[in-house]
């Protein structure tokens, strides 16, 4: 049946399903060859993206890009080594987004989020499961991490709280609720947000959630919708800038993606610079 609310700018989204999807050929014989090369290179990385997400879950989704998540400072090291290997590289965004391409296909190199909150360290790669990807013995991205990954993925064209609720679901909530809670540091809100999303979805299951967690975020909730003080600051930008630019070009809030992005990149070590190689947008 044909999607009518589908556009160009809007395309339909593709159902959730665990029919294995079979990768190009050569796109799959691109991944193995940098998953080959990062191991060479003893470069500590984990996989995430819809190869993390179907070790965990089970649902196969379709993928134009493989996702790597390592260190700037991984990054930083291992880049230049893909020129030797045919492989143009670039750096889309300092703070968050690299990308290696070769015949037209590429690998995203993720070292944290776009608005800089979330920020990958070696903790993540250490606390990664082994996996076999595109049949390179490899690591995919824990559970924790993953979902910590996925919080600020909220988004109008793009939503990641069912990643998260399918995640819970699948594992039986057996996660290291603290290790989320770390990750998630002062936006514990939206743990909470995607907890109540997911007692919406799995009403049966809540109990995946542990009642001790539940009281916390929920005491924490109580405590906060008090009336707060003036100076508490404006933060949809962390959430989507699109959406939220109204209020900080117009109505005069603040921009707190902006401090955030410009305080992380202080803080973290000098990708090297990129080659002039024609640029990509990131998303």
């Amino acid at each position: 049946m044909k999607d009518c609310t589908a556009t160009p700018e809007t395309p339909a989204v593709a159902a959730t399903s665990s029919t294995p999807r079979v990768l190009p050929a050569e796109q799959e014989a691109l991944f193995r060859e940098v998953l080959l090369l990062l191991g060479k290179a003893s470069s500590p990385y984990a996989v995430a993206g819809a190869f993390a997400l179907r070790q965990h879950t089970g649902i196969c989704r379709f993928t134009k890009d493989l996702d790597v998540f390592l260190t700037t400072k991984a990054a930083s090291e291992v880049l230049p080594t893909f020129e030797q290997h045919g492989f143009r590289y670039e750096i889309c965004d300092p703070i968050w987004l690299a990308k290696v391409h070769r015949d037209g296909y590429f690998v995203d190199f993720i070292s944290g989020m776009s608005n800089g909150i979330v920020v990958v360290e070696d903790s993540w790669i250490e606390h990664a499961h082994p996996a076999e990807v595109c049949a390179v013995n490899s690591k995919v991205l824990a559970a924790e991490e993953m979902i910590a990954s996925k919080l600020f993925v909220t988004r109008r064209e793009r939503f990641d709280g069912a990643d998260i609720a399918h995640i819970i679901f699948a594992l039986k909530g057996k996660l290291d609720w603290n290790r989320i809670l770390q990750l998630a540091g002062d936006h514990w809100e939206l743990v909470l947000w995607n907890l109540i999303l997911f007692r919406y979805v799995y009403p049966a299951h809540a109990d995946y959630v542990p009642q001790g967690l539940w009281a916390d975020l929920i005491g924490r909730l109580s405590r906060n919708v008090q009336p707060s003080p003036a100076a508490a600051r404006f933060r949809g930008t962390l959430v989507d800038d699109a959406m939220f630019a109204i209020d900080v070009e117009e109505w005069g809030l603040d921009n707190l993606l902006e401090e955030q992005r410009a305080r992380t990149a202080k803080i973290r070590p000098r990708t090297r610079p990129q080659r002039a190689h024609s640029k990509s947008r990131a998303s």
